[in-house]
């Protein structure tokens, strides 16, 4: 889809993705070292009663998925960013994630004809359906060719 194609309330829906014990450790250990994303034993102890994915692995599981499922692949040019990031619930180790996204506002650029900006609100939810994330992202989307 292009710019041109995108009407505010249009929604999409991505695959699966599947979180597991091993992931969420590994992703741990390099970008979000704390002890209940680490270690099962100790994250019995916190507040979460037992290991949970860090924020930004749903963060960034949720944009794959969206990237997955090939909506304005072809028209992005990229995103000046994202607001409203909020974590929800715990994201557990065996949780089946998913994101639906619906267009929220769609604004030409003033200062460029062959482009505009797509703004999405994101919702992710697990197996059961209960909402662990929502936010908001504006992606750069040019129009189509010709």
């Amino acid at each position: 889809m292009f710019f041109e194609d995108f009407t505010p309330g249009q929604e999409f829906r991505t695959g699966t993705r599947t979180l597991d014990e091993a992931a969420i450790i590994a992703f741990a250990q390099q970008w979000d070292r704390q002890s209940f994303h680490l270690d099962p034993e100790a994250a019995k102890q916190s507040i979460y009663g037992g290991l949970i994915a860090s924020g930004f692995h749903t963060l960034l599981t949720a944009f794959d998925l969206v990237i997955e499922a090939n909506v304005w692949n072809e028209a992005s040019q990229g995103s000046p960013g994202m607001e409203h990031v909020r974590w929800l619930k715990p994201v557990r180790p065996g949780d089946t994630l998913s994101v639906v996204f619906a267009v929220a506002e769609v604004r030409a650029s003033s200062s460029r004809d062959d482009r505009g900006y797509v703004t999405f609100d994101h919702t992710v939810s697990n197996q059961r359906e209960e909402v662990v994330m929502t936010y908001r992202s504006v992606g750069i989307c040019v129009r189509r060719p010709g």
